[in-house]
């Protein structure tokens, strides 16, 4: 499993996706425009965190989307920064 998360396949494939949508930094402030950099940097101590079990994602930030009823439906925006 851990293998198929680091696959670098896998990996570009998700960071298009990503890219693609263009989202909102989470409560991390980390844009997409910076994410490169920060993963040239931090990589192989994420990489060394996954394949150890170290691995701990930070908390999600939680904002709340209208919907055409009135209603709001919760929307989790994730975080880049992790602790490992």
């Amino acid at each position: 499993m851990i293998e198929e998360v680091l696959d670098p396949e896998n990996l570009a494939a998700a960071w298009k996706r990503v890219k693609a949508n263009r989202g909102a930094p989470g409560i991390d402030g980390m844009t997409v425009e910076a994410f490169p950099a920060f993963a040239r940097e931090h990589w192989p101590g994420i990489a060394r965190a996954l394949m150890e079990g170290n691995y701990r994602p930070a908390p999600v930030k939680r904002v709340w989307i209208p919907k055409p009823d009135g209603s709001k439906r919760p929307l989790g925006v994730a975080t880049v920064r992790v602790h490992y």
